[in-house]
């Protein structure tokens, strides 16, 4: 493989994590951070609510949708398998197909799997050390 072509691939990956980890944390909380400007400009709660309500949704779902073309391309570049085929997600397969899948997980799967191990830990490491919670209070 060429210098250019495993930069590619690296930077491939390095764009799922990031978008994924922006996905899990980041759009949270950016909708999080608008809606508590948006509560010190107006008087009514509801604003900011309905913002986190409906924003944090819509941008997982648009985050989601550019992950999916990253690993499509990915997929494309470096293959998983057959490249370009078209196979329906594994929790979505029937139960009736009998056997073993002989599907590889993505590129995109292990990045997810990764990057929420991984904000599990940060979150662990947090709670026990820095938040506080497991000191008594008088």
């Amino acid at each position: 493989m060429t210098a250019s072509r495993r930069l590619e691939q690296v930077l491939l990956v390095l764009s799922m994590f990031l978008g994924s980890v922006g996905m899990w944390l980041g759009s949270p909380a950016l909708w999080l951070w608008l809606a508590g400007r948006s509560s010190k400009v107006s008087s009514t709660a509801m604003t900011s609510l309905l913002m986190v309500l409906i924003g944090i949704p819509v941008t997982m779902v648009l985050i989601a949708k550019i992950l999916s073309r990253l690993d499509h391309r990915y997929t494309a570049q470096f293959g998983t398998g057959e490249a370009g085929a078209k196979n329906p997600a594994r929790w979505i397969a029937s139960m009736r197909g009998g056997g073993q899948s002989s599907d590889e997980p993505t590129m995109l799967d292990k990045v997810m799997v990764v990057s929420v191990g991984l904000a599990l830990l940060a979150f662990g490491v947090y709670f026990a050390l820095f938040s506080g919670g497991s000191q008594m209070r008088n």
